[in-house]
């Protein structure tokens, strides 16, 4: 779609251009969403992706995603054996039912930037306990992305900050995991997505998300009874469940009950 308020177009060669981002300016990435709809307000975009950042950085530490980093080099990306964790990355893409064409041009910060509820590849960053480091004009800052997202197409950005990277722990990368999703056709929408992720130390971390206005971890210190797992989606707020064309929040609500105690059940071995 064409951007016809827009008058100015900025490409961002080092940092001291990101300083120019105010009102009526729109960061472009991928440009999947922001040329997918009017934007009635932005007059001016400034193109990160002459920054020049690696798209993905393996260390001792783990793994740092940079924002400008694709969808397909997310999903299709050469990690260490024993990092079984990225397979909630071609899951979560997957779960976006997505095209190659957008795969290959979206990019993993706007999915995040976004903070739609549908947003898998936030979901599988945040069920992988990712951290978003946030540069602006007031300095750097590290945000876990469970807390990034405050409700949907809600996140804590403040004016003129723009996520620079995806940090995620090797521990974390190196958990065992597992996956469903649920939507009300083949190739419709996420209805509901539960991401698990089983660490060595024995606990137990679900994500649940397209369902909820925002990715919810619910955190256990070891693998959940049907009756305690049961209890604790129960007990979240009403407020958390998203109602649009794609599901109701009762059908979400219950819905991810069923596929949470699949997750657990494939981390335990199957066992129900």
């Amino acid at each position: 779609m064409d951007l016809d308020t827009v008058r100015e177009v900025v490409v961002a060669r080092d940092r001291a251009d990101l300083g120019r981002i105010g009102a009526g300016t729109a960061v472009l990435a991928g440009g999947t969403w922001l040329y997918s709809e009017p934007q009635a307000g932005v007059e001016r975009l400034v193109d990160i992706t002459g920054l020049g950042w690696t798209a993905l950085s393996i260390d001792d530490a783990g793994l740092e995603i940079a924002a400008t980093c694709t969808l397909a080099e997310l999903a299709g990306g050469v990690y260490p054996a024993r990092w079984s964790g990225v397979a909630l990355f071609e899951q979560g893409c997957s779960a976006l039912v997505a095209s190659y064409k957008i795969r290959r041009m979206a990019t993993v910060g706007g999915n995040v930037c976004l903070a739609l509820p549908a947003g898998a590849v936030l979901a599988a960053l945040v069920a992988l306990g990712g951290s978003a480091q946030v540069w602006g004009p007031g300095g750097d800052r590290r945000i876990p992305l469970s807390r990034f997202v405050v409700g949907a197409g809600r996140h804590v950005l403040t004016p003129g900050e723009v996520v620079r990277s995806i940090r995620v722990p090797e521990a974390n990368l190196r958990a065992r995991t597992a996956f469903r999703k649920i939507a009300l056709s083949s190739l419709g929408r996420s209805g509901a997505v539960v991401m698990g992720r089983h660490d060595s130390d024995g606990s137990c971390h679900l994500t649940l998300s397209a369902a909820t206005t925002r990715p919810v971890v619910l955190s256990f210190p070891e693998l959940p009874g049907m009756s305690e797992l049961s209890a604790t989606i129960a007990g979240l707020d009403p407020a958390l469940w998203f109602d649009d064309p794609h599901g109701a929040p009762d059908w979400r609500r219950h819905v991810t009950g069923l596929l949470a105690a699949e997750v657990v059940a494939e981390l335990d071995g199957g066992r129900l």
